[in-house]
């Protein structure tokens, strides 16, 4: 039997919700598509649409976590496509909220930092 596994969504756990939803408003264009509540408040479960792709970025609130996350130091991080003709501009816009926190001019790429300290990939389409 062959499997064939299709991507559905990527977790980030985030300390202030509002927050990281204003920023990935602000940044990335990106929208609440829907939320889970635990009934007893302990956790909300808000996932984040492109509208265009099928992916969700899930964004997890925990009520009993207190602490800044440890995200130790591998590089994980997601890549977000901006249009080409629009990417220095897009760039621009960036560098004013104060968060890039990363750029590979040679490259052509650029990372964005959230509120939590992900890091976050920003590419021209090709």
């Amino acid at each position: 039997m062959q499997i064939q596994g299709t991507f559905a969504h990527y977790n980030f756990n985030v300390l202030d919700l509002q927050a990281s939803l204003s920023f990935y408003q602000q940044a990335l264009g990106l929208k609440e598509h829907h939320r889970k509540q635990a009934a007893d408040g302990s956790f909300i479960l808000c996932y984040l649409t492109d509208g265009h792709s099928p992916f969700l970025l899930e964004l997890t609130w925990l009520r009993d976590w207190n602490r800044p996350y440890n995200l130790g130091d591998n590089e994980m991080h997601l890549c977000f496509t901006v249009p080409a003709a629009q990417y220095d501009q897009i760039r621009e816009a960036h560098r004013a909220m104060g968060c890039i926190c990363f750029e590979n001019t040679e490259m052509g790429l650029y990372f964005i930092s959230d509120p939590d300290g992900y890091w976050l990939e920003i590419l021209p389409e090709r």
